[in-house]
């Protein structure tokens, strides 16, 4: 009997607390990850944190300065977010067998890190969702899955929630 080659991929999924991203992952798990055992793929889920906001204390005593107190608060909540993410995202993969799951959190610009992490664990793919925001939004705000698309050196899966009737 002839072996069949073993065919390894790293897919990334970009996650966030949005619907999109889960939505994206649910189509991923059932349309591109391959749980036979002839494949090894492994499935990084990614959680970018969004970096920390710097608040310089006031010169003029008439602003608020956050306590340390505050400030901490603030951090632990943005854990308590990645974790919540990450976790409900692994709950997701559960039911796969022969596919390694990873978890991944970086803080920083989602842009930049999806892009970087993408390069540096060499994915074979990206998939992530997106907003769907039209013409003015994006221009205001920009769009992380175009950014990635146009950046990123693997093949980038965008995936679009179907709108609900």
């Amino acid at each position: 009997m002839a072996e069949v080659a073993v065919k390894e991929r790293r897919i990334l999924v970009a996650v966030d607390e949005g619907e999109e991203s889960l939505y994206a992952l649910s189509w991923c798990l059932n349309n591109v990850i391959s749980d036979n055992p002839n494949s090894k793929d492994t499935l990084v889920l990614l959680y970018a944190k969004p970096p920390r906001t710097v608040y310089p204390a006031p010169l003029d005593g008439t602003g608020y300065m956050f306590s340390t107190d505050m400030i901490s608060s603030l951090e632990r909540y943005g854990k308590e977010v990645a974790d919540c993410v990450t976790e409900k995202a692994k709950k997701m993969c559960k039911d796969l067998h022969d596919v390694k799951v990873e978890t991944i959190v970086e803080s920083g610009d989602p842009r930049d890190v999806i892009c970087e992490m993408a390069d540096k664990l060499a994915a074979d793919v990206l998939v992530m969702g997106t907003h769907g925001y039209g013409l003015i939004k994006r221009a205001f705000l920009g769009s992380v899955s175009n950014h990635c698309a146009q950046n990123v050196k693997c093949p980038v899966l965008i995936v679009k929630k179907p709108k609900t009737k």
